[in-house]
């Protein structure tokens, strides 16, 4: 697999914080790429250097876009979707008085050709814009069995179907790399297994390559080519699941040093 995205020895500093610390790695076309790490590790950081939120202190990110390799950090963040790059967020981010149809179209905004005045003259062009907007909606709902809730308001949908909704927004700007930012987090057991299905279906149905923050160790196991393991802004280990699950750095960072386990283990008793 080609490299799709690659970060070279980024670093932040927020004041007297480094949050993210010389940083470097390599997303594959096609694959799914999850940072873990204990909360402070600086995973969050890194998603929103790619999203272009923050500015790297030192360091840079190549992209493998349409238009040939960019300097992701060279780029303004409002260009960042029409680059091929969604996202989704730990708190989700929906128009909660508005459909889950109209939630996703908006999605379709990056693709917008058409003029002011062709829109509110609704004229040929406009009407039929309009049209395949709506039948990449219909695509993405019937995609994520959103059909019966495809005419409900969101603030009245259930937490889990609501992270479905935001999921299939980004779905609608046709991203070849999809960033989820926790996707798991606030879902219970059965609504986190739905969630590691259409991941997979993401990646091996539409071919889209997904970079994922998570802490759910059993989701990312379940879905994931590659882990990154990061603590207090460092990378701590790179590899499958499981190797990266067993690398005694991670261990630690999770659960702290063996004298630290043996502690707890005796309090408990």
């Amino acid at each position: 697999m080609d490299s799709l995205l690659s970060a070279q020895n980024l670093s932040v500093r927020f004041g007297g914080v480094l949050a993210v610390n010389n940083v470097s790695f390599e997303v594959k076309r096609g694959e799914v790429f999850t940072l873990i790490g204990p909360n402070g590790a600086g995973k969050t950081t890194v998603f929103n250097l790619i999203s272009r939120i923050y500015t790297p202190t030192t360091g840079s990110i190549d992209y493998q876009s349409s238009q040939g390799v960019l300097r992701l950090t060279d780029q303004p963040a409002h260009k960042i979707a029409g680059l091929g790059i969604a996202r989704t967020f730990q708190n989700i981010e929906l128009f909660e008085h508005a459909t889950v149809l109209h939630n996703l179209l908006i999605g379709r905004h990056t693709h917008r050709q058409t003029s002011l005045w062709q829109d509110m003259l609704f004229t040929g062009t406009a009407r039929a814009a309009e049209l395949k907007a709506r039948e990449k909606a219909e695509e993405v709902i019937d995609f994520l069995d959103l059909q019966h809730h495809r005419d409900s308001l969101v603030a009245g949908l259930p937490y889990g179907v609501r992270k479905v909704v935001e999921l299939g927004r980004a779905l609608c700007t046709e991203p070849q790399l999809l960033l989820l930012d926790e996707p798991s987090s606030g879902l219970n057991v059965e609504e986190t297994e739905d969630m590691a299905f259409w991941i997979q279906d993401i990646q091996q149905e539409l071919g889209i390559t997904v970079l994922m923050v998570e802490h759910d160790m059993t989701l990312v196991s379940k879905v994931s080519n590659r882990v990154l393991a990061m603590n207090q802004g460092e990378v701590l280990a790179l590899g499958s699941p499981r190797e990266v699950q067993t690398h005694p750095g991670v261990i630690e960072a999770y659960l702290g040093t063996i004298d630290d386990v043996s502690n707890l283990r005796r309090e408990a008793a």
